[in-house]
């Protein structure tokens, strides 16, 4: 849990410094660059090693669970 925190924080701190790299540059209007053409592999590989049907169950019981607080706040 550790590590998947630790990679969620490094990547949200990657995409905050692109975003504010990206808005200091300067575009000369007069320059037009043709579109590259970029072929892309599309590899399916789980983002939390889980597999889709635990992934479920897990959420499934989470709401069962925060359906039973509800109805107890009640």
């Amino acid at each position: 849990m550790r590590k998947q925190l630790g990679t969620l924080i490094f990547v949200g701190a990657m995409g905050l410094g692109a975003v504010a790299a990206n808005g200091r540059t300067i575009e000369d209007p007069g320059r037009v660059e043709p579109a590259a053409t970029v072929a892309v592999q599309r590899v399916s590989i789980p983002g939390t090693g889980m597999r889709d049907e635990a992934a479920m169950v897990l959420v499934g019981t989470a709401l069962i669970g925060l359906a039973a607080a509800l109805r107890r706040a009640a």
